[in-house]
């Protein structure tokens, strides 16, 4: 792995946000060292915490190129239960909504070798929910 990745595996965390539920909607996302912001628009927080985890998945894939992606280990780290839960297989998925988000989460998990989805607390996650606000506050 290079300076990007220094560790055997991904470590990623991504932070989804509307204000307002649904409402104006950013997700925020921390590859290794790489750190984005992106508003997306109208959205439920679950849609946005939903499209932070895609978009984290691609960016991971694209920066290390298809074959690397097989091999590597990710970890991502999140303060959404929900998602978690959901795509764990605990809860069922019962938003309309979020089904095409979910299926997609799915495909985009198998392009890794493995890939491990943690909830951690949001005291834990100030970046990505920082990136989140920042892209928010220069949207709104």
């Amino acid at each position: 792995m290079d300076k990007l990745f220094p560790e055997e595996k991904i470590i990623i965390y991504t932070d989804g946000g509307s204000r307002g539920n649904p409402g104006p909607a950013a997700i925020g996302a921390v590859v290794g060292s790489k750190k984005y912001g992106e508003y997306i628009g109208e959205a439920t927080n679950n849609v946005a915490e939903y499209k932070a985890l895609i978009f984290a998945l691609k960016k991971a894939k694209a920066l290390l190129g298809k074959k690397q992606a097989a091999e590597t280990d990710v970890k991502v780290n999140l303060d959404s239960e929900l998602l978690v839960k959901q795509l764990d297989g605990h809860y069922k998925i019962l938003d309309i909504n979020l089904q095409p988000l979910f299926i997609e989460v799915w495909n985009l998990k198998l392009d890794f070798k493995n890939v491990e989805l943690k909830h951690i607390p949001r005291e834990r996650n100030k970046e990505a929910d920082r990136l989140v606000n920042e892209a928010l506050d220069k949207r709104i």
